[in-house]
Formats: structure tokens, sequence, C-alpha cells
């Protein structure tokens, strides 16, 4: 069996420069200098470049990288149409070539004013790229959207750059310490052992073995690795109750069995010794990072073969998961390049098996929490008035002066009751908040409703457009509750 490809990491560099340059062949030199030394200081990524193409600098860049044979992100300001009107004839058609070979095309929006939107396109490149390569003459800017902002925003946000001196040519860099040669989560996930029958190849439309056989290794490692973290937390709970029940009834009962303290002692340091595993907290991490990984990786399986980007993805707000998202939106945008599922394979694929897959998922979670959630509230309610009760009985006898009360009710009603009932309702409540059953349940029903929503939606409409819209809202629900369980089970993890 032929191993599959890992899934790759890409890196971004960007750019930013000036229109009219004195000496555009030095320029384009240093920028094709400062290109190849980029690329083959950092050799295990695939570099991909990402810039606007104004006369100039931009277009300098944009040549090189093509001649390097880098894959090129285009980031225009507004649409070609309004683009058009800062060209020559001749120029546009330049521009237009150079287009025609971009393997994608972002188009700023949101603004009519010229300089602010090539300001944004400058913002955008900046926010896109691991590094920035800059021609600049060192005056200040001329104007909005000027090279000189550009680069004051890449230094306020720490971004490594490469600034071209635009009349010398010397090249200067600054803040590559902050510059990444890796990722941690995609390194580790690749460096897993093969699963079985990992996929050689796929058909078109379908995901690359390299995803699918990444998504089996996380979710393979995550079900291995699961440190049942409620359970272990649960138990110090359940050890800590024993050891005061024990404790109670020997004094309400005068016991002075050899073995009592032991057990009790034993609770004790059970209880001590699971409190001491929660604190391996590397153990747990890694586990939340596998589930999350494994999770963002089904969601994107799930939906390939829609002929638009997998926006849902870009709208998760784990900072730690931007490399992943940028490979699988990176590998997804290529593979639109081939031909797609024709519309009915796609819905039929979606519908068995991610909308069915997840319904029954997550109604046999709601079937495991709902009952437990029911038996723990009735536990505390019946402990809560029992001992309310029992409280109650020793202060109206205590206050009347009843006498003559058998002693078996003095032990049980007015001694264990008031002290171990409350510990009793306490315990209950704490299952409830430890398992966080009441949310857990609120949204496993909330989570079938929208999978039922979709399933009409996606059987019923006849347009590419319609079932996207149906699947990126289901595909955002879907992780968003992976993200929310991800960050509670982190918040316990931190306590």
């Amino acid at each position: 069996m032929t191993p599959v490809e890992p899934l790759p990491l890409f890196k971004f560099v960007g750019f930013t420069g000036h229109r009219h340059l004195a000496r555009a062949d030095l320029i384009q030199q240093r920028i094709a200098e400062t290109l190849a030394r980029l690329t083959s200081r950092i050799s295990a990524v695939e570099w991909i470049a990402v810039s606007s193409i104004a006369e100039g600098a931009d277009m300098l860049f944009v040549q090189t990288a093509l001649g390097q044979k880098l894959s090129w992100h285009a980031i225009l300001p507004f649409s070609s149409a309004e683009f058009q009107r800062d060209f020559t004839p001749s120029g546009w058609q330049t521009v237009e070539h150079l287009l025609s070979q971009a393997a994608e095309r972002f188009t700023v929006v949101g603004t009519a004013d010229r300089a602010e939107a090539y300001l944004d396109a400058g913002l955008e490149t900046v926010d896109r790229a691991d590094v920035l390569i800059a021609v600049w003459d060192g005056a200040a800017a001329r104007g909005k959207g000027g090279t000189a902002e550009i680069i004051t925003y890449a230094r306020e946000v720490q971004r490594p750059l490469m600034i071209i001196d635009a009349k010398t040519g010397e090249v200067t860099e600054e803040n590559f310490s902050n510059l990444l040669t890796a990722d941690p989560w995609l390194d580790s996930i690749n460096g897993l052992p093969g699963t079985e029958n990992a996929p050689e190849h796929t058909r078109p439309g379908e995901p690359p073995p390299g995803l699918i056989e990444f998504m089996r290794k996380a979710d393979l490692a995550a079900t291995r690795g699961s440190p049942q973290f409620r359970r272990l937390v649960g138990s110090t709970v359940i050890l800590h109750v024993c050891a005061t029940l024990l404790a109670v009834a020997a004094l309400v009962y005068d016991w002075h069995w050899l073995g009592l303290p032991w057990l009790k002692l034993l609770c004790l340091l059970g209880a001590t010794g699971v409190a001491l595993l929660l604190g391996w907290k590397h153990t747990h991490g890694q586990w939340l990072r596998q589930r999350l990984v494994a999770e963002v990786c089904r969601s994107a399986v799930s939906a390939w073969g829609l002929p638009r980007s997998l926006d849902f993805l870009e709208r998760l707000g784990v900072a730690e998961l931007r490399p992943l998202i940028r490979s699988i939106a990176v590998l997804h945008q290529r593979a639109l390049r081939a031909p797609v599922f024709d519309l009915g394979q796609f819905k039929a694929r979606y519908l068995e098996k991610r909308i069915v897959g997840q319904l029954n998922y997550y109604r046999r979670q709601e079937l495991r929490a709902a009952p437990l959630w029911r038996r723990l509230r009735a536990a505390f309610w019946i402990s809560t008035v029992l001992a309310i009760g029992s409280t109650a009985a020793y202060a109206i006898a205590h206050t009347m002066h009843v006498e003559n009360v058998p002693a078996a009710v003095e032990q049980v009603v007015f001694q264990l009751f008031p002290i171990c009932l409350p510990v009793l309702a306490a315990g209950s409540i704490s299952f409830i908040s430890i398992n966080d059953l009441q949310r857990r349940v609120a949204r496993y029903r909330e989570m079938q409703a929208v999978l039922e929503r979709c399933r009409r939606q996606v059987a019923l409409t006849h347009s590419w457009n319609s079932v996207a819209k149906a699947v990126s809202e289901t595909e955002h629900a879907l992780l968003n509750e992976v993200v929310e369980w991800h960050s509670i089970a982190r918040y316990s993890e931190s306590h």
C-alpha cells in the first residue's frame, strides 16, 4: 500500500510597494532574490503569493512569483470593471493576463472611496500573509493606502517583514523571530502511524486522500486517548461523599471497627490521587486538540464538493486552527478546478453520511444524558426535602422538649439525616454541574432540530446556491457546538 502524503502546511508571502519605480530592473531582481531566499529558508512548506496587482512594484512581484512557480492569490480593491479604470488599455491587458493565472481572487467590498479601498486591500494582504515583502523608499505615506501605511500596520501586528529599499535595492528584515516554521497541531497528527485501509485515490469532487487520512488519524487518536475527564472529576466527589458518610455513621452509631479508619483514609487518598491525576494536563489537552481537529476535518470532508469556499471553517474563532483551516481551504480551492459532484450525488451523500449520522449521534447522546439528568435532579430534590424535614423535626422536638423518641429515630432522623442528606444533595448537584447535563440535553435537542431543518432544506432544494447555504449553516452550527465544548473542557482542565 502506497503511503498517503501528509496534510501539507501552507505559508503566505504578501507584498506591498510603490507604483512608480526609478530602478524597476533592480527592484525586480531584488524581489526575485528575496522570494527565492525566503522559500528556501523554510522549504518544508508550500509558499503562496498574495497581493494586489497595481502598476509598478505589485506587477513585478506577481510576475516574479508566477515565474518561480508559486501560486498567486489576487486581492482586488474593487470589481474588475471598476479596477480597470486605473489602467491604460495596454496595461489592463497585462493585468487580465496575470489575473487569468491567479489561483484565487478576493475582492474587497464595503467602501466606494478608492483610496480607502486600496488601503483595505493592503491591510487584507497583511492579515493573510505570514511574511510581508515591501518595496519602500522610506518616506511617509503620500496618501491613504500608501506603502508606508501598510508597513506601519504590519509593524503594529508584528508581522515578519522583508523591506527592499526602492532607491538602493538594499534588503532589511524585521520581526523574523515571529515566523513560525511549523504547526504543532498538524505535525503531531501527521506524525501518527497510518490507519488501516488508508485511501490511495479519490474520484473527482471527493476529498484528497491526505485529508481523509489526517481526519482518521486524529479521530482514532482522540478515541484511544480519551481520559474520561468528567468521570475522574466525578469520582473525587463520590470518594469525598463516601468518606463523609462513613465518618458521620461512625459518630452516630458509635462504630469502632478496626478497618473503618483505614477505609475512610483510602477514600481520601483515592480522591487526592484522582486530583493529582487531573493535574497532569498534557494528556487531556492533547485529547481535546485531537478531537477538535478530527471534527473540523470531518466537517470539511462532509461538505467537500460544494462549488464554493468552505466559509464556515473561516468563521471559527480558534486561533490555533488557522494553519489547519488554511490547508483545507487551499486544497478545496484547488479541487474546484476539477469536475465536482452533480447536485443529486452531493445531496444524497451529504444526507446519508452527514445528516443521518449526526442525527443518530445526538439522539444517542440525549438518551444517555436525559435520564441521568432526571435521576440526579430527583436525587437532589429528594435529599433536600428530606434534609429540611429531618432538620425541622429535630428543631421542633428540641424546642418542645419532646421525650421518649425511639433511639433509632433519633439516630437516623435527628443525627444522620441532617448531615448526610445535604452532602448527598450537594453531590447530586455537583454531578449535574460536572457533566454539564442541563446544557447538554438542551443542546442535543437543539442540534436535532437544526439537523432536521437542514435535512428538509437539502432534500427539497434544487440549486447549488440553496444547498450550499443550508450546508454552510448546518456545518457552522455543528462546529460551534464542538468549539463550545472545547472551550468548556479547556476551562475545566485549567481549574
